[in-house]
């Protein structure tokens, strides 16, 4: 069985529901977890770049809220009995799949748990796929959660 299982998270219902397979993963067989989350780098880039100084207070609230939203998710696996802990990804000029990869090799996992948003066409050329840039890049196993019918996927 996974005894390290990274599980990168952002809030969304489908990140939900992967922490909960990776949750229901480390129960049964006595696993770990580490949790991450990766800042949206482009976001703050530009906001520093076009706002100067406020745009250091975005990065700030930003990491605020990456910290809040890994926290919340480890009281969660926690609460269900499963030893966890969490990293925040904040490397500028590292995009999601290398940042994900480069925690899961540095932390030796064994698995990695993501959620899908199953973007298709327009969007997905426009948005880009990360969990298709972590599955290229992962030194590990992916198991890709996709959204289950009823739970709205972020667009």
């Amino acid at each position: 069985m996974y005894k390290r299982i990274l599980v990168p998270v952002d809030g969304s219902p489908t990140s939900d529901q992967a922490l909960d397979a990776a949750i229901d993963l480390a129960l049964s067989g006595g696993g770990h977890l580490r949790l991450v989350h990766a800042l949206d780098e482009p976001l703050w880039l530009a906001a520093y770049g076009i706002h100067g100084r406020t745009g250091a207070g975005l990065y700030d609230a930003m990491r605020d809220s990456g910290h809040e939203l890994l926290q919340a998710c480890m009281e969660k696996a926690q609460s269900a009995g499963v030893e966890t802990d969490m990293m925040l990804l904040d490397k500028p000029g590292v995009r999601l799949g290398e940042a994900v990869a480069q925690a899961a090799k540095r932390w030796n996992a064994d698995l990695v748990v993501l959620g899908s948003h199953g973007r298709r066409g327009f969007h997905r050329a426009v948005l880009g796929s990360g969990a298709e840039e972590v599955i290229r890049q992962a030194p590990v196993p992916v198991l890709v959660v996709r959204c289950r019918t009823g739970v709205p996927a972020a667009t």
